[in-house]
């Protein structure tokens, strides 16, 4: 008779187990994959998972009102820079830890001439001739931060700018550590770079020189089209070298005489088109070549 009381009662304390679990569960989500003495969660995510994830917090993309499209890049740790067995390496890209604290949104292609001229109401003097899907160009930095005034009034907004060379080069790389987001680079003249090829237009594949619509080669892991080729893209820092000391949420050193420009352009061998590529000019001066990419704040 005792035993099967026994037996009685831990059925029920069974039951009554199960039911609390479950009832902490649905009310609290996410406490299964918790570790209660470390208080930390068991499983860190990367950078692409929380970039996988962050549809369910947030818009992954978004359009505005001139049809600018957008993805939203999550926040997270990489090291920038190049290491010193890269095939066309620079001096300045020493590998530096940097951490961005804040997710943003980039748009996922290069400012198209048709959306230059929708918010500036005529492109710059002596553009090359092209569709209007294709990249604007001959854009000082201080052209840049006119349309992105003029931007941020028709869209009754203060957060769209440039991305600091920081949040330019974790865009680029998607993830990745290698001299383009899809692979390492092969080639330091104007031959064919089989992966460069694959994702952006340089001189290898625009011999004539002609831009080319953007979008219409392969984008990054994160959605992003033409990181690598196109036209330059103008960042927010002035130019400046980088630190040995790891870094969150870096934006250049504060005066300089040069502004930070990455990506490489159509005129370009594919060493200028590498993720840790750097380059830059006074912000007042334009040339063929040169357009823009924006982001904006959360």
């Amino acid at each position: 008779m005792v035993k099967q009381i026994k037996l009685i009662l831990l059925v029920v304390y069974s039951v009554m187990a199960a039911f609390l679990l479950s009832a902490i569960s649905s009310c609290c989500p996410g406490t299964a994959g918790y570790d209660w003495h470390s208080g930390e969660s068991e499983v860190l995510q990367t950078s692409s998972q929380m970039h996988e994830s962050a549809g369910s917090s947030r818009e992954t993309n978004f359009s505005n009102s001139i049809g600018m499209n957008f993805v939203y890049i999550p926040p997270g740790s990489f090291l920038r820079g190049s290491p010193i067995e890269e095939l066309g390496r620079e001096s300045d890209e020493k590998q530096q830890l940097v951490s961005l604290s804040h997710g943003y949104y980039m748009q996922t292609t290069e400012v198209t001439q048709e959306q230059w001229k929708t918010v500036m109401g005529s492109l710059p003097l002596y553009i090359i001739k092209c569709d209007e899907k294709c990249p604007v160009e001959r854009v000082s930095w201080d052209n840049a931060q006119e349309f992105i005034n003029e931007l941020n009034i028709i869209e009754e907004s203060q957060k769209y700018r440039l991305p600091t060379e920081a949040e330019w080069e974790y865009a680029a790389r998607a993830g990745s550590n290698t001299s383009f987001a899809n692979g390492e680079i092969s080639v330091l003249t104007c031959d064919n770079d089989t992966k460069l090829d694959d994702i952006g237009w340089y001189c290898g594949n625009s011999k004539i020189l002609r831009h080319h619509i953007v979008a219409q080669k392969n984008p990054n892991s994160w959605g992003l089209y033409d990181m690598h080729g196109g036209v330059w893209e103008w960042c927010a820092d002035w130019y400046g070298q980088y630190s040995s000391e790891a870094v969150t949420d870096p934006g250049g050193t504060p005066d300089g005489a040069e502004r930070i420009m990455r990506g490489g352009g159509i005129a370009d061998t594919a060493r200028s088109c590498r993720s840790a590529n750097r380059h830059s000019l006074r912000p007042d001066v334009q040339f063929n070549n040169i357009g823009l990419r924006i982001v904006r704040s959360l």
